[in-house]
């Protein structure tokens, strides 16, 4: 996910939609690095999306990570997105909750979908004596505008209790919750 250069990572992109995958994410890590700036990799990897489309006469996508130090850059990021034929972008949850919905006012006036990304998460919701549920954040993201949100797997990276994490889903599709203390609200 990281170390390759903007062309090698749109033929990646091409690769895994064109074997069957609809959408693809840019990894949370994956900003504007020496190796692969994110003008590039916005260039190849919409190149791969719309080869992909074309081959498999299948509407296709990516989420490209537009989080940057500067509220500017990160406009200037989602813009260039949205000029390529994004109709997705992506942000980490580090950004802090004034970024996250300034950029989700810019995506409702730009009919962009927004993603967010977890990262930094578990700095203050995996504490054992301290900190937040997910599913808290869950219900901030979506008041704060975010149309969709990383919640992790009973497996892999992002694991967690499958109980807690039918919470999290839970929490995201429903319009009301109740008190429900084993799921974590």
């Amino acid at each position: 996910k990281l170390g390759l250069s903007g062309k090698n990572y749109g033929r990646v992109v091409y690769e895994g939609l064109k074997g069957g995958l609809d959408f693809l994410k840019d990894d949370e890590n994956i900003n504007s690095q020496p190796f692969m700036r994110w003008r590039e990799r916005f260039l190849f990897g919409m190149e791969g999306v719309n080869r992909a489309s074309a081959a498999t006469g299948e509407i296709k996508g990516h989420y490209f990570n537009v989080t940057a130090g500067t509220m500017e850059d990160v406009y200037e990021r989602a813009g260039f997105g949205k000029e390529l034929g994004s109709v997705i972008i992506m942000i980490d949850l580090v950004m802090g909750y004034t970024a996250i919905q300034s950029i989700a006012k810019w995506s409702r006036q730009n009919s962009m979908i927004l993603h967010l990304h977890r990262a930094g998460n578990s700095t203050y919701a995996r504490q054992k004596t301290h900190g937040m549920n997910f599913r808290v954040i869950c219900k901030w993201m979506r008041m704060a505008g975010v149309d969709h949100i990383h919640a992790g797997t009973v497996v892999g990276k992002l694991e967690g209790d499958p109980l807690m994490v039918k919470g999290f889903y839970t929490t995201l599709l429903a319009t009301q919750s109740e008190i429900n203390l084993p799921q974590g609200l």
